[in-house]
């Protein structure tokens, strides 16, 4: 499903958000929208929502195609 693929794709991103001490947790998929829950270092930091964007965004749109943003709750 659809919904698989997004976590998987989250998976694969969470070590590298990991490493600098930060997590993303998938929350829901709503539509065509990806909801995701940021935490530790990510959580409140200014260069959060440019990795969302730039890099979870891009890598899901790769991976599911019709997925139009992502968001965090």
């Amino acid at each position: 499903t659809k919904e698989e693929q997004v976590k998987a794709v989250i998976e694969d991103i969470r070590p590298y958000l990991q490493a600098d001490g930060g997590d993303i947790e998938f929350v829901a998929l709503q539509g065509n929208v990806v909801q995701v829950r940021l935490r530790g270092a990510c959580h409140g930091c200014p260069g959060a929502l440019m990795t969302l964007k730039m890099g979870v965004e891009r890598r899901l749109r790769e991976v599911v195609p019709d997925i139009e943003a992502v968001e965090p709750v």
